[in-house]
């Protein structure tokens, strides 16, 4: 079960990491550049610090799958993966956009993206950590 779990969460890592670069470096990169005075230079940019942070997400989001949910399987992953996104979505997007002068648009992206990301990280968990 720990080398399902480690080849899971490995396997979300990249996947969360190419929908991220989707996410924020394609769709919201205009949105991005509009709002610059709200964020860090590129070159001052904790990339580093992103990667581990979306590293350890997708651990703590397989492990917690993996100890807790007794029946699983893709259509499991997929339901846990939902609402975890749900979860995420509301707090990343709405969350920020209730404190941040970001504009709506990008509380939106951030919603369904984390909302997609839950999504496909499930499935990718719940076919790879499964009775």
């Amino acid at each position: 079960m720990l080398k399902k779990t480690i080849l899971a969460a490995l396997a979300v890592f990249m996947v969360w990491s190419a929908l991220d670069f989707v996410i924020h470096g394609l769709i919201l990169k205009s949105t991005y550049e509009a709002t610059a005075q709200l964020w860090r230079p590129m070159t001052e940019m904790k990339m580093g610090v992103m990667h581990v942070a979306v590293l350890i997400a997708a651990v703590a989001f397989v492990s917690l799958y993996a100890r807790l949910v007794a029946k699983r399987g893709v259509g499991t992953g997929l339901q846990y993966g939902l609402w975890f996104g749900l979860a995420t979505g509301v707090s990343m997007g709405y969350g920020t956009y209730s404190v941040m002068p970001i504009p709506y648009h990008m509380a939106l992206t951030w919603f369904l993206g984390s909302l997609v990301q839950g999504a496909v990280g499930g499935a990718i968990t719940g076919g790879i950590v499964r009775d």
